[in-house]
């Protein structure tokens, strides 16, 4: 055989591991992305007896194109307590592949307040319709059926949303126009660029080298499976245009998913900054259960302020929720 020939066979058997592992890592990412995408089922039943809510099934009139140009009508599926005239009404909002049962013990706290509540599956979640998760794009429509509904149940009472990671987000991308005014905004642990949000979890698993390189090829996917684009996902930015409300901010000081550089940039980019609040220890979790009274705290005087109309104040538990210590700025 020639030098060339081998020269060449040599080559060859080089770069085929090459071409195998640049097709396993598109399958495997493709894989990924199916994983991450995939709708997050589950079925919760009748609201507990404490809450005295009932099941509600709101249509969500105006769903967003999927990658196919389809437009399926679809509905959200949630528990909803009116709670006591003039205290407001707060709309829950839970974090990717969980469902409304994670704020459950946010309900429980606004309600014994007199709060009306709505706790609702975001779409593709729970016990809602959907067929894919879209990181806050068409879960933003469910968002606005939910907060049409509570209009419609309850015109006279002012208006607050608390959002979790994607709860947030989904708030945030939905259009001024859709969302109408509110009062008061919570939101925890949101990412600022569907960029970031991918790198960090990337990050985490398979360290930073890596995550740079296989970002930008997991976002790829965006357009291919849900239509929409990576600019379309950008809360932070969308965040600047919720001039109507006071906004506070939270995440976990040991937060890798979302960093508190990425909750703060966050609270630096509301037109209404209420505060900025970032418990000590606290990763990607639940803040409400890391930090009940802390969060009852910082929360609920914040709500109760913003939300209440009416000014009886014989109530003990409004009378200690209103006089908890007021949310604090974290530097």
């Amino acid at each position: 055989m020639s030098r060339a020939r081998r020269s060449a066979s040599r080559w060859r058997r080089g770069l085929l591991p090459l071409v195998m592992l640049g097709a396993l890592t598109g399958v495997g990412l493709w894989i990924a992305g199916e994983q991450l995408s995939r709708p997050a089922r589950a079925s919760l039943g009748p609201p507990p007896a404490d809450l005295q809510a009932r099941t509600v099934r709101i249509p969500v009139p105006r769903p967003i194109s999927d990658a196919a140009g389809e437009q399926a009508p679809g509905q959200v599926s949630g528990w909803y307590a009116s709670g006591q005239p003039g205290r407001g009404a707060v709309l829950l909002l839970h974090g990717v592949r969980s469902h409304r049962g994670q704020m459950l013990a946010r309900a429980r706290l606004l309600h014994e307040a007199g709060l009306g509540v709505l706790l609702i599956d975001l779409p593709a979640h729970g016990e809602s319709s959907g067929e894919r998760i879209s990181f806050g794009w068409r879960e933003s429509q469910g968002v606005a059926a939910a907060l049409s509904f509570l209009r419609r149940e309850l015109p006279r009472e002012k208006l607050g949303v608390i959002g979790v990671s994607l709860g947030g987000a989904s708030l945030l991308l939905l259009p001024p126009a859709q969302r109408g005014p509110l009062q008061a905004v919570v939101l925890e642990s949101v990412y600022p660029t569907i960029e970031e949000a991918v790198h960090n979890r990337l990050r985490v698993r398979i360290g930073e080298t890596l995550s740079q390189g296989l970002t930008p090829l997991l976002l790829s996917q965006l357009p291919l499976r849900l239509g929409v684009q990576p600019s379309q996902l950008q809360p932070e930015q969308a965040l600047r245009q919720l001039s109507d409300a006071p906004v506070l901010v939270a995440g976990g000081q040991l937060d890798t998913q979302t960093p508190p550089a990425e909750t703060r940039r966050m609270a630096a980019a509301a037109p209404q900054l209420h505060a900025l609040w970032l418990p000590d220890g606290a990763h990607h979790t639940d803040l409400q259960a890391f930090a009940p009274e802390a969060y009852r705290q910082q929360l609920l005087a914040f709500l109760i302020q913003r939300l209440r109309t009416d000014t009886d104040t014989d109530t003990d538990t409004d009378t200690d929720a209103g006089a908890s210590a007021a949310p604090t700025a974290t530097p």
